[in-house]
Formats: structure tokens, C-alpha cells, sequence
């Protein structure tokens, strides 16, 4: 080799930093081993994450339930702030908040995260997020995957995704069928924005009208960033008591689509989900964003949640309980409509919100 010669390749070199997946491995440890359950076996480190089956034999006929997600472009706010140990959660409401729409009981989750580079501090930040999470959720976090990609991504960018999975008894399985006319519908209140629609709100605030994260916004009672990163709200252990309590006949959690999207994906042909505005004020957020951006209502609605992040349909015997018990759980919600039959100018298998929000 003359001096000349340049250095042989390595993954050093190309941008891979192996010691420093190592280091974030090892202080991630200590949040992974806060969301586990009796069922959880071995630690972190394995190919795979094991989880003990057999405490499925209680069931008559268990069902598994699967679910993915991510949490979209509001990473882009965590990094932009600085503040990585709460777009954890958001992922982890994502994922489960799903699960529990037909009623299954989130067993463990997996996560993966990708950077254009490792730091091990900020990985460490987002599993602890993503743990604390799944404390909230009642799961387990079993295992997952940090992936370096330099060239793809920049070294401060990342993304967030993962996947967990549940299960429910088959004869307890919650949805379309069990939706009865006279169901009323039970809305349960968001902790802000939620996980969806960032693209919208980032293009007003940022693009529009060159709002910074750190201005403070008086109607919302803490900085613009601090709004945009408040996290997700985790339904799934008030929606598992809720259905152990009293008679559920379905849930939908309100994600992209908005509440009257996500609301008829559990509403049979034939009948109509009815939802009246004028039962709740959505928060000041929502309106920043129609007002500041001149966003249409419907355009709102149909990216935003409003303020209504999980909904459940019930009888109307199951109403009073229902609402006593998530007050009990300090969940605000409230009766925001009902399940009517289907006809003119009511579309079945569909629903859809009337009135005007109230003052």
C-alpha cells in the first residue's frame, strides 16, 4: 500500500456506528424492564422476544389480534424540539388502541426505530417513551430493532413504528354486528391533536403562518410545541373495564379519517351513527388550526379528531354505568349520539355529524 492509497472500507466509514447501537441497547434496558408482564420470558438482547402462551388455556377459544403503526410526521416536532421521550407513547396508543376496538387485551408490542444516526442517549429517550407506554396500556415491550441508515436519512432525522399483539375471546369479539338501532354513542375526550393530521397542522402553523414552536399561544395555555408534542392518549385498559362492566356492542378509535370515518367502520348496513356537535367543544387547537390556516370544517374533520380520540357504542342501558365508570377512571366522556335506521339523507353503513360545536 503506498501513501496514497486510501484506507480499506468499513462500516464505520460508511456511517454505521456498531458500539453506539450497543451503548443504546444498554441504557434502554432499564425502561425495557419496566413494561413487562408475568408472562414476559428472558431479557433483552435475543433474536426474539418470547412471551409464555400458555396463559391463553383460560380461554374458551382465544382469538389473536394484530396491529401496526407508526405515528406519522409528528416525530418531526419531537425532533425539531429536541424532546424524544414521549413520541413513545404515541406509538404505543397507536398500535393498542387499535387492538382494543374489538375488544382484545394487548398482550406485548415490538418496536423498531430508524436513524440516519445513532445517538444512544435519544434512542434510549424514545424506548423510554415507548415503555412507558406500555405500562399504560397494560402490555409488555419484548423486544425490537435499532437500525442506522446514513444516506437515507440525516443524522438527527428518525422514524418510529411498531406492532403488538392481543386477544379476545371469539365470542366476545366487538364490531358492526353487535350495533343495534338506539345504541347510543359514547364519545371519550382526546388529550390534543393525538397522532394524526400533522401534515396539515405542520403546513399551517410552520408554512402558513411562520408560527415558532416556541411562541406562546395564550388559548392553549403553554407553547405552540408543547401543544404539537403533548402526547396520545392510551384508551385501551378504561375500554377493556369498560367492556367488563357493562354491555359494549362496538368501539372505534378515532385516528385518520376523523370520528365520523373511523365511527362508520363499525356501523352494518342498514343503520346510521348520528353524532351532535353541540354535545362537546372541541379544544382551542383544533380551532387555531381552521382559523389561523382558513381550513373548512369538513376538512378538519375529516383529518383531525376533534377532541374525541376513542368512542364506544352501547345500549342505552349501558349509558349511566358506562359514563360513571370513566368518570371513575377520570376519562371525560360524554353522549354525543345515537345509532338510528337507516334512510334519506342517512346513508347505511355510514355517519355523520350535525349541528354546530358548542361555544
Amino acid at each position: 500500500m503506498t501513501e496514497n492509497t486510501p484506507p480499506g472500507a468499513s462500516y464505520a466509514a460508511a456511517g454505521v456506528d456498531i458500539e453506539a447501537g450497543e451503548t443504546a441497547v444498554t441504557l434502554m434496558k432499564e425502561w425495557v424492564a419496566k413494561a413487562q408482564r408475568p408472562e414476559s420470558v428472558g431479557g433483552l438482547g435475543g433474536f426474539a422476544g418470547l412471551f409464555d402462551a400458555s396463559a391463553l388455556t383460560r380461554y374458551r377459544r382465544p382469538l389473536l389480534a394484530s396491529a401496526t403503526d407508526g405515528v406519522g410526521t409528528k416525530v418531526a416536532i419531537a425532533q425539531r424540539m429536541d424532546v424524544h421521550d414521549t413520541i413513545g407513547q404515541d406509538l404505543v396508543a397507536m398500535v393498542v388502541d387499535d387492538l382494543v376496538v374489538c375488544g382484545a387485551e394487548p398482550l406485548f408490542m415490538t418496536d423498531y426505530i430508524c436513524a440516519g444516526k445513532v445517538y444512544p442517549e435519544r434512542v434510549a429517550a424514545i424506548v423510554k417513551g415507548i415503555a412507558e407506554g406500555c405500562v399504560l396500556a397494560g402490555c409488555a415491550l419484548v423486544g425490537g430493532e435499532t437500525a442506522e441508515h446514513p444516506g437515507l436519512l440525516e443524522p438527527d432525522e428518525y422514524d418510529v413504528a411498531g406492532a403488538a399483539t392481543g386477544v379476545v375471546e371469539a365470542d366476545r369479539v366487538l364490531g358492526a354486528d353487535r350495533v343495534r338501532p338506539g345504541d347510543a354513542v359514547l364519545a371519550m375526550a382526546a388529550s390534543g391533536l393525538h397522532s394524526n393530521g400533522y401534515s396539515l397542522v405542520r403546513h399551517v402553523f410552520f408554512d402558513r403562518a411562520g408560527w415558532a414552536l416556541d411562541r406562546d399561544v395564550a388559548d392553549f395555555g403553554r407553547t405552540l410545541g408543547e401543544e404539537l408534542l403533548h402526547p396520545t392518549r392510551i384508551y385501551s385498559l378504561d375500554c377493556l373495564a369498560l367492556a367488563e362492566a357493562v354491555e359494549v356492542h362496538a368501539f372505534a378509535h378515532v385516528t385518520g379519517g376523523g370520528l365520523a370515518g373511523n365511527l362508520a367502520r363499525v356501523v352494518p348496513d342498514g343503520l346510521h351513527a348520528r353524532v351532535r356537535r353541540e354535545s362537546w367543544t372541541p379544544p382551542p387547537v383544533f380551532d387555531a388550526v381552521g382559523s389561523v390556516g382558513r381550513v373548512e370544517r369538513e376538512e378538519l374533520e375529516r383529518t383531525l379528531n376533534m377532541g374525541v380520540g376513542m368512542v364506544a357504542v352501547v345500549p342505552q342501558d349501558s349509558v349511566a354505568p358506562a359514563l360513571a365508570l370513566l368518570a371513575e377512571r377520570n376519562l371525560p366522556a360524554w353522549v354525543a349520539g345515537e345509532i338510528a335506521e337507516a334512510g334519506p339523507g342517512l346513508p347505511g353503513g355510514g355517519a355523520g355529524l350535525t349541528g354546530d360545536y358548542a361555544a
